[in-house]
């Protein structure tokens, strides 16, 4: 039987309860810390875990918060300022005391059920908090959201379908980090030249700095010829003109100030980056897998301003290997398969856990869609 088939017959005439989330789970507070006081109290391999907005988390001591904010059973943790969202976590936490958590003392709801008919409902919830100058959402705001309550065995074959997706995304982007990690130590390895008698330059006496030209808002197009970057490597829009040609390395000079970027198509640079035209005996792709090993020195020289900038003088100073052309190409040609299997959305494992990710999205709204009955009805 398909996916598709053992899903309906498993959702077929199941008679559904609506209830109010405030009223079928229990909810609890957190506890009064401020996010210094989280710093301080940090320890790597600490048992209790103390999450804050966002993706701010801390792992404390037990004797470090009143045991009284302190919560040992499963829950779901509302994110409920700045970026609104719902987690899970099955091991003792507690939180900072503006956000809020729901547990389950009834027998008939398995709480992460519950979570994953959450996840179905975070782009409402984040919805209603953007009408706030400060995203946020308040406890009535989850309280009153009515939440559909199928047979208990129902619940927990929907949990083991969900976490059958979730544990193979996992598993993915588990081997994809060790795949990333080993891909920075080869780029690594084959591009010190320490030891090897290789011959060593300034930028800026081999390399010809150039800086792009301004757009206005206006000359901007949603969809073109010519990706435009400014102040990110995700392009501003597009143009019908391109000023700089393919194969060539890219800095961002202020915003994602450091950033090294590489295009192997035409493109129009903005005044925050610098192109860099290399002479006949330097691989414009070869500097551009050099310069991403000295990305931490780049960063480290960004002038932390309102607006991050970096200077010219920064990226002109650097000193580049120059190995033979034959060897900067055979390095590329390493790098590019590495790269292909690491990096690239068509190609290798980030390209397999966007469709699981997808496939992931889709069965989990298949199973939580329940027809709703007039009186509970919500948007």
């Amino acid at each position: 039987m398909s996916h598709l088939g053992y899903m309906e017959k498993l959702l077929d005439r199941v008679e559904v309860e609506w209830r109010a989330l405030g009223s079928a789970l229990v909810r609890t507070k957190g506890t009064n810390i401020t996010a210094g006081r989280m710093k301080v109290l940090h320890k790597e391999h600490a048992p209790l875990k103390i999450f804050a907005g966002g993706k701010t988390v801390a792992f404390v001591e037990f004797k470090d918060i009143p045991e009284k904010d302190v919560n040992r059973k499963p829950s779901i943790i509302v994110k409920s300022r700045g970026v609104i969202g719902f987690e899970y976590y099955s091991k003792p936490f507690s939180h900072k005391n503006e956000m809020w958590s729901y547990h389950s003392i009834n027998n008939d709801i398995n709480i992460k059920y519950v979570y994953y008919y959450l996840k179905t409902k975070e782009s409402y919830f984040q919805g209603l908090a953007s009408r706030m100058q400060m995203p946020q959402i308040a406890t009535p705001d989850t309280d009153k959201l009515p939440i559909p309550i199928p047979p208990i065995s129902v619940q927990a074959e929907i949990v083991r379908i969900l976490d059958t997706f979730t544990e193979l995304t996992a598993e993915l982007t588990a081997e994809l980090t060790a795949r990333q990690q080993q891909y920075a130590y080869y780029r690594k390895q084959l591009l010190t030249f320490e030891n090897i008698g290789v011959k060593w330059s300034a930028l800026e006496d081999v390399v010809k700095l150039q800086r792009g030209k301004r757009l206005i808002k206006s000359q901007l197009e949603m969809s073109g010829d010519y990706a435009v970057y400014q102040n990110s490597m995700k392009p501003l829009g597009y143009y019908h003109e391109s000023n700089v040609k393919s194969d060539t390395t890219f800095i961002i000079s202020a915003g994602a100030a450091g950033e090294v970027g590489y295009s192997d198509v035409d493109f129009w640079a903005a005044d925050d980056v610098y192109f860099l035209l290399t002479p006949d005996n330097i691989n414009s792709k070869f500097l551009y897998y050099y310069l991403l090993t000295q990305q931490y020195k780049i960063l480290a020289q960004v002038r932390r301003a309102s607006i991050p900038r970096l200077s010219r003088t920064v990226i002109e100073r650097m000193q580049i290997p120059i190995p033979p052309l034959a060897e900067q190409k055979r390095i590329v040609s390493i790098l590019d398969k590495f790269d292909a299997l690491t990096s690239s959305i068509t190609e290798g494992l980030p390209r397999e856990i966007e469709l699981r990710q997808q496939q992931y999205e889709y069965y989990r709204d298949l199973l939580l869609s329940f027809p709703k009955p007039e009186v509970v009805a919500h948007d």
